[in-house]
């Protein structure tokens, strides 16, 4: 069996999979934040303590059923977010920085004013902001420079691989988010980590996603009820690994990943990043498959504008059987699928590609008196599927391949008037993969790529193609008009204004 792990924004899970890609057995915690000086964060210690508790879940009632043979570990993990650690003593020397604290606004901006932008971005597939581990490692030292004295920099993923193994590594989809690491040469930027007064030690190995990098010590596994010895791969950023399961390995493939952020995950052949690239807003990075590389656009706040929605724009707050009973009867009422003309800005954390901008706010346009609650409910589902929209079609011109099909995974393919209004929007087919735990599968797949059980990534996600039953959504073409016609006169058109606007608040 294969053993993975999966840290998550909100929850943290654990899971046992055949190698054929079958679910098992998982259990899953809330992931619990704190908030300190108006900044959140992640308890390291605790964030351990949890994950072994659900390590344990599994794995203690399957040996109770029958001998259990776990072949590799392997975890996955939100990208971005970080903790330091002391090396000799084992100890976190600061909290967990989640991806989407905005501490280290001001830092990412120092970082932008340094060097050609340009030349960053063909070095890192990225473009400088809040989220990558530089501007959180340059917040740290502001508050406290000795944290920064021998300690290393890890990833969640990291972390834990850490913790079962004592080795210390990353994988180089983790790596990159760093804004540190080179993807055109697959190394640390020794000259750009010095030139913001960092050692290069303070980051470590990089290696490919689904290799081995050490192998569960005789404490962690007396602990876990895990004999020692079994190997542990970081499967890396956990969009990433989930495009692997629903078997996006192709250029032209493109996965839709549907939860609190929304992200489209694509594949290109690897390839030296052009200024076109950089002017797309997409950020790019070294996929499991050899010789490829991925490209990614996403949307912090898709399912978050729906549960931002929920809470604060309904009294009592809506539970999820109202929201789809709403839809269903919206649905209904629609049966043509035309948009309602709201045009809903989904930017409650900030916009990524194909416009980054860190300060950008969410706004709702063209309300009248006889719009209503289901009106505004479907409206927000409209602005995530126009802002995706936009994605896509950048995606489509940075790899000059067109994009007529997506595949989905995540808690918001369980929406079927998500899907359809998404379907409309794009003029796609989607098809659902119907991966309740993508993200789970990719990391176990790429754990089975290091301990041998598959040839390599390709041949894994094959292994489990068979597990992946596509239902699909087609668009309606009279909707799909309507929907194109808001979308290039409304949606696009309005950006700039909107944005400017944002600037001088």
């Amino acid at each position: 069996m294969l053993l993975s792990i999966d840290v998550g924004t909100t929850h943290c899970k654990a899971a046992l999979f055949s190698e054929q890609g079958e679910l098992l057995r998982i259990s899953k915690m809330k992931t619990t934040s704190y908030i300190k000086d108006g900044w959140t964060y992640y308890n390291p210690e605790q964030l351990w303590t949890g994950i072994a508790g659900l390590i344990r879940d599994i794995v203690v009632p399957a040996a109770e059923e029958a001998a259990v043979s776990v072949a590799a570990i392997g975890i996955a993990s939100m990208a971005e977010t970080g903790v330091l650690v002391d090396p000799v003593t084992g100890e976190a020397r600061s909290p967990f920085i989640p991806w989407f604290s905005r501490c280290s606004l001001s830092q990412a901006d120092q970082i932008a004013a340094e060097g050609n932008v340009l030349e960053r971005f063909r070095a890192t597939g990225l473009h400088a902001g809040f989220k990558f581990g530089m501007a959180k490692l340059l917040w740290l030292r502001q508050q406290g420079p000795s944290a920064l004295d021998g300690a290393v920099w890890l990833s969640a993923s990291d972390y834990i691989a850490y913790k079962l193994s004592g080795a210390m590594a990353t994988d180089y989809t983790l790596a990159a988010r760093t804004f540190a690491f080179r993807i055109d040469k697959k190394e640390w930027d020794s000259d750009w980590i010095r030139h913001f007064g960092f050692h290069p030690s303070l980051f470590p190995e990089a290696v490919p996603s689904g290799t081995i990098i050490g192998s569960v010590h005789s404490e962690a596994g007396s602990l876990l009820g895990l004999r020692a010895g079994i190997p542990v791969v970081i499967a890396g950023h956990d969009h990433v690994a989930a495009s692997l399961a629903v078997g996006v390995v192709k250029p032209g493939q493109v996965m839709d990943s549907m939860g609190t952020a929304e992200t489209l995950v694509g594949v290109l052949a690897e390839r030296r990043l052009t200024e076109e690239d950089f002017g797309s807003g997409l950020s790019f990075g070294c996929h499991p498959v050899a010789g490829h590389s991925f490209w990614m656009g996403g949307l912090s706040a898709s399912g978050g504008s729906v549960e931002w929605f929920r809470s604060v724009l309904s009294e009592p707050e809506l539970s999820y059987e109202r929201i789809l009973r709403l839809l269903s009867e919206h649905a209904e009422a629609n049966e043509a699928g035309s948009p309602t003309g709201i045009l809903y800005f989904p930017y409650l954390s900030g916009s990524g590609a194909p416009e980054p901008d860190a300060r950008a706010r969410a706004a709702f346009i063209g309300m009248t008196a006889e719009h209503g609650l289901t009106d505004l409910l479907t409206a927000v589902l409209e602005g995530t599927a126009y802002e995706m929209e936009w994605i896509r079609r950048t995606g489509e011109h940075a790899t000059n391949a067109a994009i007529k099909e997506l595949i989905l995974t995540g808690g918001g393919t369980h929406n079927p008037a998500w899907l359809q209004i998404k379907a409309n929007a794009s003029g796609c087919l989607l098809r659902n993969a119907e991966l309740p735990e993508a993200a789970l599968l990719g990391a176990a797949l790429l754990a089975g790529v290091g301990a041998g059980v598959y040839e390599n990534a390709e041949q894994a996600a094959g292994t489990v193609a068979a597990s992946r039953r596509g239902r699909i959504v087609y668009p309606q073409g009279a909707a799909h008009d309507k929907y194109k016609v808001l979308f290039e006169e409304g949606y696009v058109p309005l950006q700039q204004p909107l944005r400017n606007y944002y600037r001088m608040l």
